[in-house]
């Protein structure tokens, strides 16, 4: 979630749903990986909390829905955190996974004021990535390495280490049983929160094509959730087969931005 630079492998070329997928990833100089994360939005300083609109879409294949958002509401946000990642706790309170080399963090912050009530930096050779809170524990990932880490909510203190079975972490999200992990392909991953070993891989797919670039997760409902990297699209996807059940379309949260 969040933005970054010098995205390795570059991807096919597709036929992709309304733009959805994302053209070849090549390596540019700066900064500019699109952040969006689906409970809690980061729109340049602030949060804004979505939900789905009543106003669907005419769909292009049954089965599959097509819809747009509605802000319902806004949050500060400290506007030089690089979010990657956001789990939302109770209390009100935001897990927070942040990018960039030598400003990588993983911090605790109050959703109604932004304040970070604890950080915990993270190495500059690091650049921290997907994020999510399973039995207590907080896992996070970690680009362009299979190197994972083990936080303990309540004072962020690192407790342990994982390498996973992704080509490199991007986005990490859980049901409450498993791991779900992305690595930037088009593939869902299904990890074992003991042995991080692969349980499972999906291709995700739509209308026989691969959707690349998987980025950010959450698991919603039994589906899985993913914005798809330099779109204004996030894609449900069905953890069982990858089969795309539908897509959320959020090109009118640029107007926020300006």
């Amino acid at each position: 979630m969040g933005t970054k630079s010098l995205k390795r492998r570059p991807r096919e070329s597709q036929n992709p749903p309304m733009a959805a997928v994302a053209p070849p990833r090549r390596k540019p100089r700066s900064y500019a990986k699109a952040s969006v994360v689906l409970s809690v939005l980061l729109v340049v300083s602030v949060i804004a909390l979505l939900v789905l609109s009543s106003n669907k879409l005419r769909a292009f294949q049954r089965g599959v829905s097509y819809e747009t958002i509605t802000v319902v509401n806004v949050f500060p946000h400290d506007p030089q955190a690089f979010t990657q990642g956001l789990v939302y706790d109770r209390n009100d309170t935001l897990f927070e996974s942040t990018g960039l080399y030598g400003k990588s963090s993983v911090r605790k912050v109050a959703l109604h004021t932004g304040k970070v009530e604890d950080v915990q930096k993270m190495d500059s050779s690091l650049f921290g990535e997907g994020l999510t809170l399973l039995n207590n524990r907080l896992f996070q990932v970690t680009w362009l390495q299979k190197a994972g880490f083990i936080y303990n909510p309540k004072n962020l203190r690192k407790i342990g280490t994982f390498n996973h079975a992704m080509k490199d972490g991007w986005g990490l999200a859980t049901d409450g049983k498993v791991l779900f992990g992305s690595d930037g392909s088009s593939t869902l991953y299904q990890i074992d929160p003991q042995t991080f070993k692969a349980l499972s891989k999906q291709v995700v797919h739509y209308k026989g094509h691969q959707v690349h670039n998987l980025n950010e997760l959450e698991y919603i409902n039994g589906e899985v959730w993913a914005n798809v990297f330099m779109t204004d699209c996030i894609v449900r996807i069905s953890p069982s087969d990858g089969n795309v059940l539908g897509w959320i379309l959020l090109q009118n949260l640029r107007i926020l931005m300006f």
